[in-house]
């Protein structure tokens, strides 16, 4: 049976890729984005551009252009990947970075959990350079916190919608080749996405509330 997937950041690397991964299994996808790109328009069912996450009235339009639309599964992919270091400290762009990372995926969900389900699900796009425990190697603070807080929220999100029947998932895609690196990663997108599209299909109310590298290996808050 065809599936609605929304994913947020569509319009490149891994979220295209995921758009690509969920178009070929024959899902409806509905790709959001800040701005189009041919790529996208060539897979996704519908396109939402415009739309930043970090922005509340955005957001609303967001909701408005899905009320009639039910969703099974949503993907929160949209981010911003910023380095500060002790000796380039940078308060503005570790806002951003919260904006962005953290507090928009929180935004996008309540707006659209009214067109969530039982069944429906989560996936939280988040890294693994938001766990505490792993952290050795310090910087990234605004990266660090703002995939924390996506952390905090998702775990948040999961107990809540426990009795609506709705599963959520932090997922850690992996050091991806993307834009937002450099290209400089270990892995493709299309490998990413492979991996993060088979951790959402594990994804179920006895493990919902999980933090997973899309390898399936589980990772330490």
């Amino acid at each position: 049976m065809s599936r609605t997937v929304v994913i947020t950041g569509a319009n490149r690397g891994i979220g295209l890729e995921l758009a690509r991964h969920y178009q070929a299994q024959g899902d409806q996808v509905i790709g959001v984005c800040r701005e189009t790109s041919d790529e996208l328009d060539e897979v996704a069912s519908m396109v939402i551009e415009h739309i930043d996450v970090s922005n509340i009235n955005a957001i609303e339009q967001l909701k408005i252009f899905l009320s009639n639309q039910s969703i099974d599964i949503l993907i929160n992919n949209a981010g911003l990947f910023i380095n500060e270091t002790l000796s380039n400290m940078d308060f503005e762009t570790i806002e951003q970075q919260m904006e962005v990372n953290a507090y928009g995926p929180l935004k996008v969900t309540l707006a659209l959990l009214p067109q969530l389900k039982e069944g429906s699900k989560i996936a939280n796009i988040t890294s693994r350079m938001g766990s505490i425990a792993d952290n050795t190697s310090g910087a990234y603070y605004g990266y660090r916190a703002s995939k924390a807080a996506l952390n905090a929220f998702g775990k948040s999100l999961a107990e809540d919608l426990k009795s609506q029947g709705i599963a959520v998932a932090q997922l850690h895609p992996g050091f991806v080749q993307t834009r937002m690196v450099g290209f400089n990663g270990d892995i493709s997108p299309q490998d990413a996405a492979k991996g993060l599209a088979a951790r959402i299909e594990e994804l179920n109310m006895e493990n919902t509330g999980g933090f997973w590298h899309s390898n399936g290996e589980v990772l330490p808050w």
